[in-house]
């Protein structure tokens, strides 16, 4: 089984989110149970989505439908895991740290979310896989 070690995050971009349906959207992706399972997992590291599938218990087709969806928010980023074998895989890891949800008298549809997202030291950079003994 291929490990991989995370760069670096730093958390410090906000993002101020207002527009309704946008609002709704997130929302919607933070009352399943299953996408929260799936940010909880990608917290501390990437992983898989044969691996989420596995500690998140839920179908592989299912995992697949809410990595589809997070990633469409921006809460989750995608990228390589390459191995030594030549089975690269994508990996999946949450990119938001905190979320605020506010009731503002100004803003249309009356609610604002602000997100604050974890940049990696290199977002695009893929993760080299090394096989355990």
């Amino acid at each position: 089984m291929a490990t991989a070690t995370p760069f670096p995050r730093t958390c410090a971009t906000e993002e101020t989110i207002v527009d309704t349906d946008e609002v709704q959207a997130m929302l919607d992706v933070l009352q399943d149970a299953d996408c929260r399972a799936v940010l909880d997992a990608t917290s501390e590291r990437p992983k898989s989505a044969s691996e989420l599938s596995d500690c998140c218990d839920l179908p592989l087709s299912t995992t697949y439908r809410k990595l589809d969806a997070l990633t469409d928010l921006g809460l989750l980023h995608e990228r390589t895991r390459i191995s030594r074998d030549g089975k690269h895989a994508s990996e999946y890891i949450r990119i938001i740290d905190d979320i605020h949800l506010s009731a503002e008298a100004d803003v249309d549809g009356g609610f604002e979310l602000t997100v604050t997202r974890c940049e990696d030291a290199e977002p695009n950079a893929p993760l080299i896989a090394a096989g355990r003994n």
